[in-house]
C-alpha cells in the first residue's frame, strides 16, 4: 500500500490505495432475533461471493440468567413467552440456508455473560477476516448507560465489522455497485478509504466521497456570504480529489460531494438518495466519554442507515 502526503488546506491529505481484500472466514453472532435473521442472509450472499467459510455463533446466556438480546433493543412479549425449541435444534435450522447454498458453516453454542467479550475472543481465536452482525437499533439513556454490543464490537475486534440496521431496506450483493465513503481526513477515514477503493474497483461501482462541513460550521455559515461558503466547499471537494488514486478515477467512477449539517444525518441522507448499496466508516477504540463528547457519528450512521455499514478500525 502506497500513501503520498500532500498538502491540503484540511490537512496533509494522502493519496490512498486499495488493500487487498481476503475474506476467507466470516463470523456471525446471532440472538435468534429477525435483525439477525437477516445478518444471517447478508453473511450467506458476501460468504457466497467471497468463497467464505461461516461461523455462526450463539452467546447463550449461563443456566439461571434471563436471556436478553445479544444485540441492541428488546424483544416482543410474544417472542418471550413462545418456547424456544432446543439451541442446536434451532442453530441447525438457521444454517440450513447457508448449507444449501454450498457453503462451509459451523455452528458453535459458548456460555457467557459477558457477550461482546466472548465474540471478540472468538473472532481472535478464528482469526476472522469479517464479523456480520444485526444491530437493534436501541438509542437514548438506555444505550448510552448499557452500551451496544454492536458499538463495542466494532471497536475492539481487529477486523472489520458489517453491521446490518434494522432500517436497512435491501441487502448488499457482492460486487456492490454504489459505495459511500464518508471522509473527515482523519487517519481512521483514510483507512476506511482504503477498503472503499477495494470494495468500488471490485465492482466497478460507484464511489462516492463525502465530506461533511459539520453542525458547528453549518450554524456559522448564516454569516458567510455566498462566496465564502463556496471557498470553502470548493478547499474540502479539492482535498478529497486528491485522496484518489489513478486506478480509483479509472475503475471506481468517483463522485465527490460536499454537504453542511450534522455528519451522520447528511450521511445517511446521501447513502438513502443514492441508493448504497454499503457505507464505509473508518472506528478507533474509544471510552464512554469519547462517544458522548465525539457525537455518536459513526454509532448513530450504524443505527439509522437503511443500508449495511461497514466499520473498519485502525
Amino acid at each position: 500500500m502506497r500513501s503520498i502526503r500532500i498538502p491540503g488546506r484540511y490537512g496533509d491529505a494522502a493519496i490512498v490505495e486499495a488493500v487487498m481484500l481476503d475474506i476467507r472466514r466470516i463470523l456471525c453472532p446471532i440472538d435468534y432475533s429477525e435483525a439477525s435473521r437477516h445478518a444471517l442472509d447478508q453473511t450467506r450472499i458476501i460468504a457466497g461471493w467471497f468463497g467464505a467459510a461461516v461461523t455462526v455463533l450463539y452467546v447463550a446466556p449461563p443456566p439461571g440468567v434471563v436471556e436478553g438480546p445479544l444485540l441492541v433493543g428488546t424483544r416482543s412479549s410474544t417472542a418471550l413467552e413462545t418456547p424456544a425449541p432446543p439451541i442446536s435444534t434451532q442453530l441447525a435450522e438457521w444454517v440450513m440456508p447457508l448449507r444449501a447454498a454450498g457453503l462451509t458453516v459451523d455452528e458453535l453454542v459458548v456460555e457467557d455473560y459477558d457477550v461482546e467479550g466472548r465474540i471478540r475472543a472468538v473472532a481472535a481465536s478464528l482469526t476472522a477476516d469479517l464479523v456480520v452482525m444485526a444491530t437493534h437499533g436501541r438509542t437514548g439513556l438506555g444505550w448510552l448507560m448499557l452500551g451496544s454490543v454492536t458499538d463495542k464490537l466494532l471497536r475492539a475486534t481487529a477486523c472489520p465489522v458489517l453491521t446490518v440496521p434494522p432500517t436497512a431496506v435491501k441487502t448488499a450483493k457482492p460486487p456492490f455497485k454504489s459505495v459511500l465513503c464518508p471522509v473527515d481526513f482523519s487517519e481512521p477515514s483514510l483507512h476506511a478509504l482504503r477498503m472503499a477503493i477495494t470494495l468500488a474497483e471490485e465492482g466497478d461501482a460507484r464511489l462516492t466521497l463525502l465530506h461533511v462541513l459539520g453542525a458547528s460550521a453549518a450554524h456559522n455559515s448564516f454569516a458567510m456570504t455566498s462566496e465564502h461558503r463556496c471557498v470553502r466547499e470548493q478547499a474540502a471537494r479539492e482535498d478529497l480529489e486528491r485522496l484518489l488514486p489513478a486506478t480509483a478515477r479509472t475503475f471506481c467512477s468517483p463522485t465527490i460531494k460536499v454537504t453542511w449539517g450534522a455528519p451522520y444525518r447528511s450521511i445517511v441522507d446521501v447513502a438513502s438518495s443514492e441508493a448504497s448499496d454499503v457505507i464505509v466508516m473508518g472506528v478507533r477504540p474509544r471510552g464512554i466519554l469519547d462517544r458522548v463528547f465525539a457525537g455518536f457519528n459513526t454509532s448513530q450512521v450504524i443505527r439509522h442507515a437503511t443500508c449495511p455499514v461497514l466499520t473498519v478500525r485502525v
